[in-house]
């Protein structure tokens, strides 16, 4: 089963200045969010498979948009997340039967790696409602600088029977970090921690 998309939006956040200050480069995050129909709303399903591979399909598309508005080659990343919300005919189990088996190789494949979990949310909501995508460097999860996340909204989704599905990813960590922690030039990448 393929996603049955309404639409699509790209959001690109670029910040230059950060409490009177130059943030120089401008750190920037992109989210690619997609509006599908959701095949099982209003029912009670045992197999979720088909939502399983639509966030296969998902992981791809929408990692490909989130990188292409960036700008940046795909390796270039630092790291990302994912989130989804349930119209009010769908369960939370639809979201994660989305975001959580198949979505992270693909995202993983299209960053030229991805050793950390990525961060995610679920929630079952109305249109306009927003979702917070929870973000973290994609190679090693105690990078502190990189503990962020990112707001999206699109005002007439989710409708009750639809299914909004988001991945974020971003160049930078957040605009003039100073909470100490394991910083960017001392990551390992190999166990997805440090």
């Amino acid at each position: 089963m393929s996603a049955i998309i309404r639409k699509i939006v790209t959001v690109v956040e670029e910040t230059q200045m950060e409490m009177g200050r130059q943030v120089s480069p401008p750190t920037r995050r992109a989210a690619a969010i997609a509006v599908i129909e959701n095949p099982f709303a209003g029912k009670y399903v045992e197999d979720l498979s088909p939502l399983i591979a639509i966030g296969e399909e998902l992981g791809e598309l929408l990692s490909k948009r989130a990188v292409a508005a960036l700008g940046i080659d795909g390796a270039k990343a630092h790291s990302y997340g994912k989130a989804a919300a349930v119209g009010e005919n769908g369960e939370l189990e639809h979201a994660a039967a989305i975001l959580h088996p198949k979505m992270g190789a693909p995202v993983r494949k299209v960053l030229s790696k991805g050793a950390a979990l990525i961060p995610s949310s679920k929630k079952r909501s109305g249109p306009g409602t927003t979702l917070d995508i929870p973000l973290g460097h994609k190679d090693a999860a105690f990078v502190r600088s990189h503990f962020d996340g990112m707001e999206v909204q699109i005002n007439d989704a989710p409708r009750a029977n639809e299914i909004m599905v988001a991945v974020a990813v971003t160049d930078s960590g957040r605009p003039l970090p100073r909470v100490g922690g394991l910083t960017v030039a001392e990551i390992k990448g190999e166990d997805g921690l440090k």
